[in-house]
């Protein structure tokens, strides 16, 4: 399983479905779920974007279908990093 690190901005539409809706972060969480991408730690932050989501996957292909589902919504935008665990990282060094 490869890890993601998605960061995310909501946008106005977004901020108005979160505010009648709290709850909806967890109900998208469940969806990316269905989708093949399973949401293993969030942070609602402050600075320069709203959310911090670290989410799991078999293939790359799969995230990408799913944040692009997440994003024709119109609710969000978002950036995704690969994640590579730092002892796999220095093995790659050698």
């Amino acid at each position: 399983m490869t890890r993601y690190i998605i960061i995310s901005n909501l946008t106005d539409e977004g901020a108005k479905t979160l505010k009648k809706n709290p709850s909806r972060v967890k109900e998208v969480n469940a969806e990316l779920k269905e989708m093949g991408v399973k949401v293993l730690d969030q942070y609602a932050v402050s600075g320069n974007f709203d959310f911090l989501t670290i989410v799991e996957s078999d293939d790359e292909a799969t995230v990408r279908k799913a944040i692009v589902e997440i994003l024709s919504r119109g609710s969000i935008k978002t950036a995704t990093y690969k994640a590579t665990p730092i002892d796999e990282f220095i093995e790659s060094l050698k």
